[in-house]
Formats: structure tokens, C-alpha cells, sequence
């Protein structure tokens, strides 16, 4: 990575931030800075700590200052959770929802002022760039990496992944196919966002050097990031690494994106290598340091 992509990352970051006043204690004139009415904005309804620690990636000693804080101010109710007394439920007093409120109404009159120097093309524009940017850096964080066959995550990866497909197959699908943890010699390939599982994916000795991808899947919340493709370049990075030089795998007619992506990943159509009722169409890639790419 270039040093002209870092500066000019941080040019916008600073510049961004500056615009929109993140840096002052009075965010959007009222008196708190961004992290204390940043909380407000997150707390719907009766929340837990812990869901709201994991959420927003904040530390939990920070985060039990800001909620301390708010206490304080009489904008937010803490009590021990009904399910587990060691955790905290968090929720809005009347005084919060009031200020939640004025900061809604202030953050909506402040996006109006700023993009009303633009025509309405040029705010569409801006709207397009941005959700680019989200895209992007959604992507960037979510992290690929090998994980134990028994992974409670993978399995649970797996798992939605046998209830999607029991709903677009016309046939159904049986999740006594899925392959099994005992039947797994390497590793499954996970994805994770923010710690939370979003993908996953593994490959299978077929034979000596040839070996097979199986139940590559991505959470729909997390498609159209470019998620599957990263899911599938790390599959081959890592079965390359094992003496791996050919990978096959076999999708469902159903399954379009499925099949664009194989095709668009430079796989070809061969004929059917296992028996199986779900592998309507086959494919085979040949890898190579240049095919795997990064990851």
C-alpha cells in the first residue's frame, strides 16, 4: 500500500471529521461530545451492556463511564438483566428520549444545511459515494481466516447456511449433507465482522493434489460487500498451501450469484465428478500464485 493512499485517507478522515464537528464537547450545540450522544442514539427500547459494547466496539471500562455519566444526567435507567444478574440493562428515562430526540431533529437540520449548496444530482451523487465508502470499509474490516472444523461459529455459519438453502432449492435440502466436523481433515475458512460470524467455506481432499470447495456461504447482511469473493481467494489460498493444485466444486442451478461468481473467479464447466443431487453444475479451477491473488 502506497504512502499517497494513507494521507489521503487521513486528509479526508480530517477534514470529515472537522466538518461535522466531531472534535467538539458540544456535539450539534448541545451540551455533550459525540461519544455520550452517540450512546443516546443506540439505546432503543431496554438494551443490554453487553449488546451495546459489542455493537459500537467500545472499550467496557469507557463505556461504563459514558453510561456512568448519563446516569448521572438522568438520561439513561441501568438495572441488573432478569436472565443474568452479572449483566446490565440499559434504557432511556424520559429526560433521554427528549434528548435523543433534539439530537435527531438538530442532526437532520444539519445534513439539510450542508447539502443544500448541491443540486439534487449532486446529492445523489454524494449518497452513492458514501455507500461506496461504506462498502468498502465494511469489507476491509471483515476479517478470513482458518478455524477449527468444530468452530462453534463455523457450525453456526453452517447452520443458516442448510436453512437458506431448504428455501431456495425446489427440492429442499437435507442438512445431514453438510459435511460433518468428524469428516474434515483441514481447516474451515470463517469470516467475521466485528467478531460476529458472517461467512464461511472449506475445501476437501478429493485426491492427491485435487480438492473440493464445499459450503461456501455468506450471511445476507453481509452480500453485496464483495464478501464471497474474498471468502472463495482465501479457500484457495489456503488449499494452495496444503499442495492443493486443483479445486472443484459443484452449485445448484438455483444458485445464480453462486455461479456468476465461480465463472467470474475463473472456473470452468466440467462434467459431474461426484454423485450428489445438489451439484447441478460443476467447476474446476487450476491454481497458481497469480489465480490466488491476495487475499
Amino acid at each position: 500500500m502506497g504512502t499517497d493512499v494513507i494521507e489521503r485517507v487521513q486528509e479526508f478522515n480530517q477534514y470529515y471529521s472537522e466538518l461535522l464537528g466531531l472534535l467538539t464537547d458540544q456535539y450539534l450545540g448541545l451540551d455533550r461530545p459525540l461519544g455520550q450522544a452517540r450512546l443516546l442514539w443506540e439505546i432503543r427500547g431496554r438494551v443490554g451492556v453487553r449488546d451495546l459494547r459489542d455493537r459500537l466496539g467500545l472499550d467496557s471500562g469507557y463505556l461504563s463511564r459514558l453510561l456512568r455519566t448519563l446516569e448521572k444526567q438522568d438520561m439513561v435507567r441501568i438495572a441488573p438483566d432478569p436472565a443474568d444478574g452479572r449483566a446490565g440493562i440499559v434504557q432511556l428515562t424520559d429526560a433521554g428520549l427528549q434528548e435523543r430526540a433534539a439530537l435527531d431533529k438538530r442532526c437532520r437540520a444539519a445534513v439539510a444545511a450542508l447539502l443544500a449548496g448541491l443540486s439534487p444530482n449532486q446529492q445523489d451523487e454524494l449518497v452513492a459515494a458514501q455507500r461506496q465508502v461504506q462498502r468498502l470499509l465494511r469489507l476491509a474490516t471483515i476479517t478470513i481466516a482458518p478455524a477449527p472444523a468444530d468452530d462453534a461459529r463455523a457450525r453456526q455459519c453452517l447452520r443458516q447456511y442448510a436453512a437458506e438453502l431448504v428455501e431456495r432449492f425446489p427440492e429442499g435440502y437435507d442438512e445431514s449433507t453438510l459435511t460433518r466436523p468428524d469428516d474434515l481433515d483441514e481447516t474451515l475458512i470463517l469470516a467475521c465482522e466485528q467478531d460476529r460470524p458472517v461467512g464461511c467455506g472449506m475445501w476437501v481432499r478429493l485426491a492427491p493434489g485435487i480438492a473440493e470447495v464445499r459450503h461456501l456461504w455468506t450471511h445476507p447482511a453481509s452480500r453485496g460487500l464483495g464478501l464471497g469473493r474474498r471468502l472463495l481467494k482465501g479457500i484457495e489460498a489456503d488449499a494452495a498451501t496444503h499442495g492443493i493444485g486443483t479445486l472443484r466444486l459443484g452449485t445448484h442451478r438455483s444458485l445464480g450469484e453462486a455461479i456468476a461468481l465461480y465463472r467470474g473467479s475463473g472456473y470452468q464447466e466440467i462434467p459431474a465428478y461426484l454423485s450428489s443431487p445438489y451439484n447441478q453444475l460443476c467447476f474446476e479451477k487450476h491454481l497458481s500464485v497469480s489465480s490466488i491473488g491476495n487475499r
